[in-house]
């Protein structure tokens, strides 16, 4: 079901089974295959694939040339910078079909996965985590965290809303005042100002 406000171009092919929430865009040569639901407010750029049954919640930007597998769970206001990958085998080989051995990948409410980052199969990327361009996830990667390199390792903490974090104690940001603990490796938005609630 793809609700009447949703804009698809010309060129993009809409398998029959999708459904599409309400005022989401889908731009230039995409492809959504059978059992995807995607959300409301999202856009598509040019050239995204989705694999069957994928779900992407409401206000997830997918940047130009990005392929999303099935086994890809996208929650709400993730963004997916431009030719990203995501995987969903860990031993691909062309002549052995390993449809059987899909692992799951789920990137959490206000994630960003930078351009031409690589999110391996199988990992749960945390909520309003940040993936620096380039980097490649081989492990979980916890809540605000910044990961950074080839394989990725966490280099700081950055704040809801996007903002690199200074290593304290109890940070808080310099943009929008929201309020945070570390405990145990462990960020953790403890208040939340006035102004942004």
């Amino acid at each position: 079901m793809i609700s009447p406000d949703v804009y698809v171009h010309e060129s993009s092919y809409i398998d029959s089974d999708v459904t599409i929430g309400p005022r989401t865009k889908i731009w230039h040569f995409c492809h959504l295959m059978s059992g995807t639901k995607v959300g409301s407010d999202c856009v598509f750029g040019q050239n995204v694939m989705t694999g069957s049954n994928v779900r992407i919640g409401d206000s997830v930007k997918i940047q130009n040339n990005v392929s999303i597998y099935e086994g890809v769970e996208i929650e709400n206001d993730v963004f997916c910078g431009p030719s990203m990958v995501f995987t969903n085998v860990l031993i691909p080989r062309g002549a052995i079909s390993r449809k059987h051995e899909f692992r799951p990948t789920l990137v959490k409410q206000g994630a960003t996965l930078g351009a031409n980052c690589t999110i391996v199969c199988g990992h749960t990327i945390g909520r309003h985590a940040f993936v620096a361009a380039g980097a490649v996830i081989t492990n979980d990667v916890p809540d605000f965290a910044l990961m950074v390199g080839v394989p990725a390792r966490r280099a700081g903490w950055v704040c809801e809303c996007g903002i690199g974090l200074t290593h304290h104690p109890n940070p808080i940001c310099t943009a929008c005042d929201r309020r945070y603990e570390i405990r145990h490796e462990m960020l953790r938005q403890i208040a939340i100002p006035k102004s942004t609630s």
